[in-house]
């Protein structure tokens, strides 16, 4: 159980380890029954709401960059220290909800224009519905 930490097992929890990580925990947590118990007390700090400094950052994921600083990534309109840290954040942190978001803007960026408009129009068509379900609970 040593070899891993509890802020490791709490990353493990909110999936923001890399996938060899990952992999490495979930085949311990197979062959360990005290990492089982670790993380379930793991579990039960989260459900009695932690509240460490620790806990909020990772909660809150304050060191990930926004989805339209990502997308200023992109296209590297960022001064040289900022494209370095969000670099350092996908790259060497390998976070993957930052990672995944700009998976998305690369697939944006690829889209055609007919794509585009009919993504558009679902999301209106399912907004307006939502909107009118809203505004009367009552009608399906």
């Amino acid at each position: 159980m040593a070899e891993f930490t509890r802020e490791q097992l709490h990353a493990y929890l909110d999936d923001a380890l890399a996938e060899a990580e990952m992999a490495r925990v979930e085949q311990a947590l197979r062959e360990s029954d005290a990492l089982r118990r670790a993380l379930r007390q793991a579990m039960q700090e989260r459900d009695r709401g932690e509240h460490s400094l620790g806990a909020i950052w990772r909660r809150e994921r304050l060191t990930c960059p926004t989805r339209e600083n990502l997308s200023s990534y992109l296209f590297q309109v960022h001064d040289e220290a900022r494209q370095e840290y969000i670099d350092f954040h996908l790259q060497t942190v390998g976070c993957p909800y930052c990672v995944a978001n700009l998976a998305d803007l690369r697939a944006r960026q690829k889209e055609t224009e007919g794509q585009a408009k009919e993504r558009r129009k679902r999301f209106f068509a399912s907004s307006a519905s939502y909107l009118q379900v809203c505004r009367d609970p009552k009608k399906p």
